[in-house]
């Protein structure tokens, strides 16, 4: 309902602000719920499961999940282009983001691990005890939440289908409207049967950081910049940036590799559709 609702990007406005709130929301409870437990809890285990082989392999794949996360560095970076100056609105956008943005994130990350060990589960609310109120509510602020949140990132696919199909003129009309519902629904039950057909979608997300996020953000970028700049750059920067390529391109496949043996492992591991 919410992407049939909502026909474009800029139409967000106010719920994003919601956003903010459904997230921060989220946060509390969960920092709030660990500590508790955490002070409260015997000692914990905190040594990472599995062979060395493993441990290597799940943190090679780790590290291009943590790329394909943290990519919302892209949507700073769209909007800032938005008015002028283009660079600077772009990089306080980004300073911000990685700085003040991503402190509530280590926060919840590592509260989580303190209080569990490697016990906690993958959602750290199915970890916590607390009053089910509370808990209930975590879990819609987490849920509304996504809802937004899959909205901003599936809107390029939207606005592409709206462009391809000539969807133009109101958002209300009734071909625009029936259109929405018949593509931006189809669009939305295809990914959650997906999500629900194949219970380690994790590794898929590693999957697409290695093939995807790794080369666009890291690999792409310092090519470019290198090509955009290399009459005024020097040599030391000059073998910076190619470092740079060298070292992500080595990341890039070493993390196509681990992907790809999550997910064969884990397809061994649990069946399609199963309850976790």
């Amino acid at each position: 309902m919410f992407a049939i609702c909502i026909p474009h990007l800029s139409a967000l406005g106010i719920w994003l602000g919601f956003s903010t709130v459904f997230s921060l929301a989220y946060i509390v409870i969960s920092f709030v719920l660990s500590l508790k437990d955490g002070l409260q809890s015997p000692p914990r285990d905190y040594e990472i499961p599995g062979d060395g082989v493993s441990k290597i392999f799940t943190i090679i794949g780790a590290s291009a999940n943590l790329v394909f996360a943290f990519n919302t560095g892209m949507l700073p970076e769209i909007q800032a282009t938005i008015r002028q100056p283009v660079v600077k609105n772009m990089m306080k956008a980004l300073y911000f983001q990685f700085t003040v943005g991503v402190l509530p994130l280590y926060l919840v990350a590592f509260t989580g691990y303190w209080a569990y060990g490697s016990s906690t589960e993958v959602y750290l609310l199915n970890s916590v005890n607390g009053p089910v109120w509370v808990k209930a509510s975590a879990n819609i602020t987490a849920f509304l939440q996504s809802v937004i949140a899959l909205h901003i990132f599936a809107s390029p696919m939207y606005e592409f289908l709206d462009t391809k199909y000539g969807i133009k003129g109101s958002a209300l009309n009734a071909k625009n409207l029936s259109f929405r519902v018949v593509v931006r629904g189809g669009y939305l039950a295809f990914n959650t049967f997906v999500a629900a057909f194949l219970p380690f979608l994790g590794d898929f997300m590693s999957l697409t950081g290695a093939i995807s996020t790794f080369p666009l953000t890291f690999i792409l970028a310092n090519h470019m910049y290198l090509k955009a700049k290399k009459d005024k750059l020097n040599s030391s920067q000059k073998l910076w940036h190619r470092f740079n390529i060298g070292f992500f391109a080595i990341m890039s496949l070493a993390a196509t590799i681990s992907a790809i043996r999550l997910i064969s492992v884990d397809s061994k591991t649990y069946h399609v559709f199963a309850d976790l």
